[in-house]
């Protein structure tokens, strides 16, 4: 019941023997950046070790927003959108992107105040983001039993489709010229007088002048068989598919403890909003101190376990040679099993909300696991002490609906063009145990 299954991709698997860059991942991400740089001209091969959009890409909520972004991903959020608007046409497909706005519901005046504080950055970029009150909220809200303080609502903020955008846009790319290679696990990249001058995969060798690491969950484990130390960890979200109900608001709406979309087939996807769950790892304690001051930021968020995945993290080969099978190739899809807790509890917060939700039927659920830096900004950024080698990760479930700003602003470093935002918030000389490294 927990299994997503995307899109299928298919293109042809005739492994190039040269390209210019070689994007390692098939997520939102990696495909849209090979999207931006097949269209500048730029020969480029991805190679994802499992399905297009398989793992968190198909599995998040969906939603396309600007509002409440992180001051530092806000010009990216902005461009972002701007691209999603005209994507179904540049890639010839159904994205299921519709602009129908998205809204905050606020319980509390500390939620207000929050709010407030962020609008004051939202008008430096002429956003319409407006905090909604009264007559004028219960208007904006069909079917709200429950009183809210205020909703921060952005009219032109928006929704996509996960597990069909993914794919469509990988489509895109290969009609224009890409190669998508799916079952094709990346092992190591190869370097030429310190320089990348290729990747090794499971089906052979690729020469290449870049490479993009867009790896998402797995970034880290890939970073490390290189010796970087990429502070990223996981986080598991918990998500359901229920069925259609009538006489609730169009656009997406988050509350303190709920969250939903509706989606193209006419139901809904919902979740526990501010409930993930955190699970102990190795890692967990080879970045303690990375991530402590997050941790005591978002305590209330987080519920921390240890299980399976600690002891199958801590038996997973950390290092491997281009000639050994790799955790990639044994491990395929990352397929979690979701938290029922949150799964249910979103629900009955949902219903309490919005009481047509209280015959919904759950007809899926799922989870997905979400790489996550310790400050959730992600790294979009050239790793300098390897010229040529590039990384895009750590959108800390952000990741959808900024991917194909992202993408764009990759394909500019990659080919050095002039980016279109600012990318220094992204770069990973921001994080210490990196500054020397990078």
């Amino acid at each position: 019941m927990s299994r997503i299954i995307p899109d299928l991709v298919v293109a042809p698997q005739e492994l190039p023997a040269r390209v210019d860059v070689v994007v390692i991942g098939g997520g939102i991400i990696g495909v849209s950046t090979a999207l931006s740089l097949v269209e500048r001209g730029v020969s480029v091969a991805l190679c994802e070790k499992g399905l297009i959009g398989a793992e968190q890409s198909s599995r998040n909520w969906g939603w396309v927003r600007q509002m409440g972004r992180d001051p530092a991903e806000l010009p990216l959020a902005i461009e972002s959108l701007r691209i999603w608007r005209g994507m179904n046409e540049r890639v010839g497909g159904e994205t299921g992107f519709r602009q129908t706005g998205i809204a905050y519901l606020c319980d509390t005046d500390a939620d207000v105040a929050m709010y407030d504080e962020w609008l004051k950055h939202a008008r430096s970029f002429d956003l319409d983001s407006r905090l909604v009150r009264g007559e004028s909220l219960t208007t904006l809200m069909p079917g709200m039993a429950k009183p809210f303080r205020a909703a921060l609502h952005t009219p032109s903020d928006a929704r996509a489709e996960p597990f069909i955008a993914v794919p469509a846009i990988a489509r895109g790319a290969a009609a224009k010229g890409a190669h998508i290679l799916t079952n094709c696990a990346v092992r190591s990249i190869e370097r030429s007088a310190g320089r990348v001058s290729g990747c090794v995969t499971e089906r052979g060798e690729i020469r290449c002048s870049s490479v993009v690491l867009a790896g998402g969950a797995w970034s880290r484990l890939f970073a490390g068989n290189m010796g970087i130390d990429l502070p990223v960890l996981k986080i598991l979200g918990s998500v359901a598919r229920v069925s259609p109900v009538d006489g609730v608001p169009d656009f997406p709406v988050g509350a303190g403890n709920f969250a939903f979309r509706r989606r193209l087939d006419g139901g809904f996807t919902v979740a526990q909003r501010n409930a993930n769950v955190a699970p102990i790892t190795p890692d967990s304690f080879r970045l303690l101190c990375d991530y402590t001051p997050t941790l005591i930021k978002s305590w209330n968020e987080l519920t921390l376990r240890i299980g399976g995945q600690f002891v199958r993290e801590l038996k997973m080969a950390r290092s491997w040679k281009s000639d050994e099978v790799t955790p990639f190739e044994q491990v395929r899809i990352l397929d979690p099993d979701p938290s029922l807790r949150f799964v249910h509890g979103g629900l009955t917060h949902l219903g309490e909300a919005f009481p047509a939700f209280r015959n919904a039927r759950i007809a899926q659920m799922w989870a997905g696991l979400m790489d996550v830096t310790p400050d959730a900004v992600p790294v979009i950024a050239p790793f300098g002490s390897v010229p040529g080698f590039y990384l895009a990760t750590g959108f800390s479930g952000h990741g959808f609906g900024i991917g194909p700003g992202a993408g764009a602003l990759m394909a500019d470093l990659v080919t050095g063009s002039a980016p279109r935002v600012d990318p220094a918030p992204f770069r990973i000389e921001r994080f210490k145990r990196l500054k020397k490294a990078a």
